[in-house]
């Protein structure tokens, strides 16, 4: 990057979303002296997904104390693996410790962001009806936030109640009651382990069933708790543990080939894993998947093979015809007759800052930008819009990376980016488009051998079959982000 001081006037910041990446975004231009920072939130409290999220049995599959920022570790986590609800607690109390809550406009959704080029701002429209500009746009609006409806047939004519699990309905009475799970992934794995020990009866409609990864979990005592408090360097430790890198690596070094050793090994756990747990022939093989592990993203849970074999509970692998009043009819004629129908079926992945609409240079769009797939320079910034920066954006790792890590990762590479605007060297930055179709060139061949490109529908997958992920392992992106490459990037 250029090194030119100059006399140049504070940059004026924009942040959209106040989840993890937004907080994390506004603490760190805040930290290095910052004073025109402005936070856009569309809901009226912090927390992002983990706000929105609060379904019972919701969990964290990334270790709390390395589900946490860097720099504001928390000695108070309740166990090995937090809950949803004290995540979201951690975020609004790091927001507020360091002085970020008045920096937020919250009910403020963002909904135009346009690159003004004569005078090198972005301008914000607000659902508020209010006007911003800012010189530099952080889009921090992460990708679980637009639900994913299924086209059930009669669903509303459904007698009782039903939801997305992300739109939590607390009128729901859920003990002793009849309740239906559409979905196998995270969120039902998790809603079937909690609703196990309250319902009269849980049916979970699970398309394909899912690779279980087990592990541990254990709640830390008030001894330990304390014991955190005192030395911070314990919390380090846990972070820092050998075994929980090694899995990781395990994984993203083995994602690059659905052949590797890494892929066979992750998969010899888990089928060990099924196979000494599940006692019951027949729902043995109905949980027994018929694609490789990891193709869609590994489920981590240290219970849901004991939870799914309780009494109360029925795992319906057939189609489902249509919902009706009384409940979910299945093609083959059965009836499941439910209280309550949970939609666990996640969320439109590939919508990230939409439906914002964002445009660049020479009236370029996002969505136009965004065709055929979403898609960013090494995950962070666009050509055509300059001065954007994504975190958590398009091709960003998934799948069993550790996300806060790869936020922040990905804020100092960023930070470079913006030195020369700061300085006065340039008033604006951006990919090349040629830079760009190169990564996206490499990044597309490499996606194709990945264990996401392996033949399973999934998440990852963009309209035309094509895993929108980083494709190349952990250490790849850790070296990617330590400095961006200037030949690669336009400085104006």
């Amino acid at each position: 990057m250029q090194n030119i001081q100059t006399d140049a006037k504070p940059l004026r910041y924009a942040i959209i979303g106040a989840g993890m990446s937004g907080i994390l975004a506004a603490i760190k231009l805040q930290q290095r002296g910052e004073t025109h920072i402005a936070v856009y939130e569309k809901a009226a409290a912090p927390g992002g997904t983990w706000r929105d999220n609060r379904y019972p049995g919701l969990t964290c599959d990334t270790p709390s104390h390395a589900y946490s920022y860097s720099f504001a570790l928390n000695p108070d986590w309740s166990g090995y693996y937090a809950t949803g609800a004290e995540i979201n607690a951690y975020f609004i109390k790091v927001a507020t410790d360091f002085g970020i809550v008045p920096l937020i406009h919250f009910n403020s959704e963002v909904l135009s962001c346009t690159f003004d080029e004569d005078r090198n701002v972005w301008q914000l429209g607000l659902s508020t009806g209010a006007q911003a500009e800012a010189d530099v746009v952080i889009l921090a609006s992460g990708v679980l936030h637009h639900p994913n409806l299924p086209n059930l047939p009669g669903l509303a004519s459904f007698g009782g109640k039903a939801f997305h699990s992300a739109r939590w309905d607390d009128s729901a009475v859920l003990d002793g009651a009849r309740v239906g799970i559409i979905g196998g992934g995270s969120t039902g794995t998790q809603l079937v382990n909690a609703l196990s020990r309250r319902v009269a009866r849980v049916v979970q409609f699970q398309r394909s069933p899912q690779w279980i990864m087990p592990v541990p979990q254990f709640p830390y005592s008030a001894e330990e708790r304390e014991a955190f408090r005192k030395d911070p360097a314990l919390m380090e430790a846990i972070r820092n543990d050998p075994q929980y890198w090694a899995n990781i690596y395990r994984f993203t070094d083995g994602l690059t080939d659905f052949t590797s050793p890494q892929m066979a090994e992750i998969e010899t756990i888990c089928r060990q894993n099924l196979e000494e747990k599940v006692t019951d022939p027949a729902l043995r093989e109905k949980l027994r998947p018929n694609y490789p592990a990891g193709c869609k993203r590994l489920i981590y849970s240290w219970e849901y093979y004991d939870c799914v074999q309780a009494p109360c509970v029925y795992v319906e692998t057939g189609s489902i015809d249509s919902i009706v009043p009384e409940g979910v009819r299945m093609r083959d004629g059965t009836l499941h007759p439910l209280d309550v129908i949970i939609l666990a079926t996640g969320f439109k992945a590939d919508q990230f800052i939409r439906p914002t609409t964002v445009t660049g240079r020479a009236g370029l769009t996002l969505d136009e930008f965004w065709e055929p797939r979403p898609t960013a320079h090494y995950a962070v910034t666009l050509p055509g819009f300059p001065n954007l920066f994504m975190l958590n954006g398009p091709t960003s790792p998934v799948g069993n990376f550790p996300l806060i890590d790869i936020a922040e990762r990905q804020w100092d590479y960023i930070e470079q980016l913006l030195a020369p605007l700061r300085q006065g060297a340039a008033v604006a930055v951006e990919p090349t488009p040629e830079a760009h179709a190169a990564y996206e060139t490499r990044r597309i061949a490499a996606a194709r051998k990945t264990i996401f490109g392996a033949g399973c529908t999934n998440w990852y997958l963009d309209k035309t079959g094509i895993p929108g992920t980083w494709p190349w392992g952990y250490q790849a992106f850790a070296d990617a982000m330590a400095a961006p490459v200037a030949e690669e990037f336009r400085f104006s």
